[in-house]
């Protein structure tokens, strides 16, 4: 008796080479990464030691543009989800997109913060705190949701592979700690104490959700590159989105130990404040040890022609969270060391955020970074690739 059954080829392209996959001109979620890379300059550039002063009208500019970038991507995408609904329904089953949904809320939440700084600049103080009030509610509220509705749907409903960890996962679970450092700005502005407390509190919580998530993730991330190495290609940059939870924790800490001073009650202000060295250095250490690696293994991407994609931007965001997170170092220690590490590492902010806008650009011109495959792929780590 023979067998007749016939086995389906895998609509896989990475399981099969020999299919091309079908492209959909369209925008997602990742998009507004650049608005992140793009805000948080303006938000570093202002707090620098030293400089930070004489950067006040760049400072202006850079804010504008991320939030005319902000307000442009939100009617695309808007207008593109009314239009073809299927696309966000796509992009939100596919298990490497759906992690993006964490960038617009942080892309929200960094305009913000450039609000508070700039905005009384060219529009009433009132109504800039009111603007910013109101990204950072939509902001926060938009980072949790995706941080629990995307995380669990990784738990129950995505598909993956046990090589799988990447630093895309840190996206959804990034948002709170974004909301605790620009919560941390706003805490002066809240009608009485007891909302000045109650806020500083909820911010630390939300410090907690995102620090001990990230902590577990990079975990994961480590385990993936010691018994698979890297995927090699596109997705390397994304190893440097595990600077993000580590420099926006600098940031938040010191953000808030120094608010803490003028609304908590002693002695709990005081560690809150005496946290922001305690907490921050250490973590400064480790992020300076991963941006090493992160950099050996981008170098050897880049020998292997590793194309340009999106995932450039990770090159951006976090590595200006670790400039603010080293400036407030700076202004919590009063140390030359910090406040020239700060000023370092923003010109190295300015050159990623060149690179990836070139290429950008580049990519807008002969269209193929807005044509996304319409299946999923999976990524297949394998030491060797680099």
């Amino acid at each position: 008796m023979s067998d007749n059954t016939q086995v389906k080829p895998s609509t896989d392209p990475e399981l099969n080479p020999e299919l091309t996959p079908e492209l959909s001109t369209e925008i997602g979620p990742n998009w507004f990464a650049s608005v992140m890379g793009t805000g948080i300059i303006a938000n570093a550039a202002v707090g620098l030691p030293l400089v930070g002063k004489d950067l006040s009208s760049i400072g202006l500019i850079i804010w504008l543009l991320a939030a005319l970038m902000l307000v442009a991507m939100l009617l695309i995408k808007i207008i593109q989800t009314i239009i073809r609904p299927h696309i966000i329904k796509r992009q939100f089953n596919d298990p490497v997109m759906a992690q993006f949904f964490g960038a617009p809320p942080m892309a929200m939440l960094t305009v913000a913060g450039g609000t508070i700084l700039f905005g009384p600049q060219i529009m009433a103080p009132e109504t800039s705190i009111t603007i910013a009030w109101t990204l950072w509610f939509i902001g926060t509220l938009g980072g949790i949701a995706t941080a629990v509705i995307i995380t669990f749907r990784l738990f129950t409903h995505y598909k993956i592979r046990s090589d799988a960890a990447f630093g895309g996962w840190l996206m959804p679970v990034v948002p709170p700690m974004v909301s605790a450092a620009i919560g941390a700005m706003l805490i002066p502005y809240a009608p009485s104490i007891a909302m000045q407390q109650t806020l500083i509190y909820v911010c630390y919580a939300m410090f907690g959700v995102s620090l001990l998530s990230a902590l577990i993730i990079i975990t994961m991330i480590w385990s993936r590159l010691v018994h698979s190495g890297t995927s090699g290609g596109a997705r390397v940059p994304t190893l440097w989105i595990i600077l993000g939870p580590l420099g926006q924790s600098i940031t938040a800490a010191g953000a808030l130990g120094a608010v803490a001073v003028l609304v908590v009650d002693e002695p709990i202000a005081t560690a809150m404040n005496t946290m922001a060295i305690l907490y921050g250095v250490p973590v400064w250490g480790f992020a300076f040890f991963w941006s090493i690696l992160a950099s050996l293994l981008t170098l050897s991407a880049l020998r292997k022609n590793m194309p340009f994609a999106l995932t450039w931007w990770a090159f951006t965001f976090p590595v200006g969270t670790c400039v603010t997170g080293t400036s407030q170092l700076a202004l919590h220690t009063g140390l030359p060391a910090f406040e020239w590490a700060a000023i370092m590492l923003f010109a190295g902010l300015i050159c990623t955020w060149i690179i990836a806008a070139i290429g950008t650009i580049k990519g807008l011109k002969t269209g193929h970074i807005i044509k996304n495959p319409t299946t999923a792929s999976h990524v297949i780590s394998k030491k060797g690739q680099l």
